[in-house]
């Protein structure tokens, strides 16, 4: 199992989802107004005057094989909208109940 960790511009949620939904990934966990920036072009989203944007975030625990297909319509997803700004990240899940 595979936890995949995506952080996200708020303005892009539904895209996201539908991507898990198209997938049938149905479990996970989301963050709503999360503060953040992108690590070499991204711009600040803090929900301020001065930078107004947030992210939003979702976990999910998936079987390996679906690993790459998810990360391959999520960079597909990210290529149209890259100035929103969108990563994923996956770590290894050692136990769970």
């Amino acid at each position: 199992m595979k936890s995949v960790f995506i952080s996200y511009n708020q303005s892009i949620t539904e895209e996201v989802q539908e991507v898990l939904d198209n997938l049938s990934i149905r479990g996970y966990t989301q963050w709503v107004d999360i503060l953040g920036r992108g690590t070499n072009t991204g711009t600040m989203h803090e929900g301020t005057h001065t930078w107004p944007e947030l992210n939003n975030a979702h976990l999910t625990i998936v079987e390996d094989a679906k690993v790459p297909l998810l990360l391959e319509k999520l960079k597909e997803l990210n290529s149209g909208v890259e100035e929103q700004g969108l990563r994923a990240f996956v770590w290894n899940i050692e136990d769970g109940i």
